[in-house]
């Protein structure tokens, strides 16, 4: 699974027109479930997410996570974070999970999230979404859960 994670003063999501999540300052995180991901993956993303140290401190540093300020959480499922653009100029999706384990998988990585006790919103999954991100920092992080086989160096 991948994520994008956007650290922003507020975020929306609408669906034809209807505004279907909002959140205040938070994380806007964009989701992708590639074929061969499982619960695991979800669990490893709902760990780093909420306890990565993106926000700041008193001082100006990157040393408080979402948990410590209370962030508010807009989920947004988006395949396209696993285009293929190798090779030609149309992007290939074939690393995207089937529909139905991508949709299974997302729901899952959704409700990991909400014991956290931080408020969280979502958009909707398989639909045309017009996402309005208002960017702070700009702080963009993009994590891998594949990443955490990977030895560092």
């Amino acid at each position: 699974m991948k994520a994008l994670l956007q650290r922003v003063t507020g975020a929306q999501v609408s669906v034809d027109g209807e505004g279907v999540g909002r959140i205040a300052r938070g994380l806007v995180v964009l989701v992708a479930v590639a074929s061969g991901d499982t619960k695991e993956d979800a669990d490893y993303l709902v760990e780093k997410i909420t306890n990565l140290r993106i926000f700041e401190d008193e001082q100006g540093k990157l040393n408080l996570s979402a948990l410590d300020t209370r962030a508010e959480l807009l989920l947004v499922s988006q395949f396209t974070l696993l285009a293929d653009t190798r090779k030609g100029r149309r992007p290939s999706f074939t690393d995207a999970a089937p529909l139905d384990i991508a949709q299974g998988l997302f729901e899952y990585f959704v409700e990991c999230t909400r014991p956290c006790g931080l408020r969280v919103q979502t958009g909707r999954f398989q639909q045309h979404m017009l996402v309005e991100i208002h960017n702070d920092g700009p702080v963009t992080i993009m994590i891998d859960s594949r990443d955490r086989f990977r030895p560092r160096g």
